[in-house]
């Protein structure tokens, strides 16, 4: 079940939200725990067995580490450890396993053979999210969760269950045991959840097709300027469907009086790779930084053990994307490029006029994207061709084909990549037609229900993960 279809929208959100405001506020958690079980099971019902587990074990292991984390560290060390290996090998086993065999297939070692298992939804995202409560104990960052049902309501939520943003349970420990739902934070929450459906079924799914016209060309009709176009339609489908999701999943935490943090901050206006990942897809860089980088020692050993340190975390980055050498090649990529900022080029860009430094930007994101939007290496390699004249035409008929049919998406999706439309938007509701809010949030409502009946290109990008 994805958050843009027509049964979330118009059966299952409905009535939980009957479900949840009408059981006594004690309970509310245990109705959280069982509809998010049951939204997680509608995708892969097998795979809940395996939620509960995951659940279940780190509770226990929480509550090990809360024991002795005063007392005999040694001990609740122990309990991390074994945690995290539990969590790693889970993850591991289900998402990179067939990777592994089918790598050592290639180099002649066939003594096993891969299972071609399904790849449980959202497994990178609740697998972070639940690790990050043993390390944030064992570090007395957060205090042990004492009951069961409100620990698996953090795990299973399901609003920002299957692609995020990843919620540490620090940050959202007292709205588990206390919160107070309001007809205000609840009116934020759709207005919230409204503007990222609007992001995905207008915007993502819509550059989504234009992106699969131009993969699906032959070489002989893909110019320069066609390839180039298309990965920019690519970062357009990618940031929308990934930041709508996000801002979906911030939206229904409101609903449901929760506060997650943001994920997003307009990418695609920065000036430097480094500012790039300071707003895409910012909970993973939290993680990372808090639980990978700053561990290893960061940037207090000097700069090669820095190097090494940036190094090792965009590995596991670009890991993490995906079980396949392009998300390798593509996280190593942008270790690289952070390492040459770090090292030099981000004093020079700072220098340079802000035009040269958000066009440096943008196109090294797009060459990233390349590798990101292709598991095969070779189409990989010849998209790169394509873009740098491997064809000999600069322009044909898709081009202009593109641009006529598709220019007005083009810049919708240009100006809402920057913050003109929010500012705008405040503007609105601070105006004296405040009034009228609702009856827009309806109408965008009805427009994107219109857009979802005559689909046929509705996926979620990031569910893969």
């Amino acid at each position: 079940m994805v958050f843009s279809s027509l049964t979330f929208l118009y059966a299952y959100l409905p009535i939980v939200l009957v479900i949840y405001f009408t059981v006594p506020a004690r309970f509310r958690n245990l109705i959280l725990f069982f509809v998010s079980l049951f939204f997680y099971g509608w995708g892969g019902p097998v795979y809940v067995f395996l939620m509960i587990f995951s659940i279940f074990f780190n509770f226990m292991f929480g509550k090990g580490i809360a024991k002795y984390r005063d007392v005999n560290q040694k001990i609740a060390k122990q309990y991390l450890v074994l945690d995290i290996v539990l969590n790693l090998a889970i993850l591991g086993f289900f998402k990179y396993y067939d990777f592994l065999i089918g790598n050592l297939n290639v180099i002649g070692l066939t003594f096993l053979q891969p299972l071609h298992l399904e790849l449980p939804i959202g497994i990178s995202f609740y697998t972070f999210q639940t690790m990050s409560y043993p390390i944030d104990l064992y570090r007395h960052d957060t205090d042990p969760q004492k009951k069961f049902i409100n620990f698996g309501a953090y795990v299973t939520m399901f609003p920002q269950l299957i692609a995020g943003p990843i919620v540490r349970y620090r940050d959202i420990a007292s709205m588990l045991d206390d919160r107070k739902e309001n007809y205000a934070q609840f009116a934020s929450g759709v207005q919230r959840f409204t503007v990222g459906l609007c992001k995905k079924v207008l915007l993502a799914n819509s550059a989504g097709t234009v992106w699969k016209f131009v993969t699906g060309l032959a070489p002989s009709e893909t110019s320069v300027l066609t390839a180039w176009l298309g990965i920019l339609f690519y970062a357009f489908q990618i940031y929308f469907d990934f930041s709508g999701y996000s801002d979906m999943a911030i939206g229904l935490g409101e609903m449901f009086g929760f506060e997650f943090l943001e994920n997003f901050n307009y990418p695609y206006i920065s000036k430097s790779i480094t500012d790039f990942w300071r707003r895409w897809h910012m909970s993973l860089s939290y993680w990372f930084r808090d639980y990978v980088y700053i561990p290893l020692g960061g940037n207090r050993l000097g700069l090669r053990r820095q190097i090494i340190n940036i190094l090792i975390v965009w590995l596991l980055t670009g890991f993490w994307h995906g079980a396949s050498w392009n998300f390798v090649l593509w996280g190593l990529f942008y270790g690289f490029v952070l390492i040459i900022e770090k090292i030099f080029l981000l004093k020079n860009l700072e220098k340079a006029p802000g035009w040269v430094c958000h066009l440096y930007t943008i196109v090294i994101v797009l060459l990233a994207w390349v590798l990101f939007a292709f598991t095969n290496l070779n189409e990989a390699i010849h998209y790169f061709g394509m873009m740098f004249g491997s064809t000999g035409t600069f322009c044909n008929q898709a081009t202009l084909f593109i641009l006529r049919d598709h220019g007005i998406l083009f810049i919708l999706c240009l100006l809402a990549s920057t913050p003109i439309f929010r500012t705008k938007w405040n503007i609105f509701r601070k105006d004296k037609i405040q009034a009228f809010l609702p009856l827009v949030i309806a109408c965008a409502l009805l427009l994107c229900t219109a857009f979802i009946v005559d689909a046929t290109y509705n996926p979620f990008l990031y569910f893969r993960f």
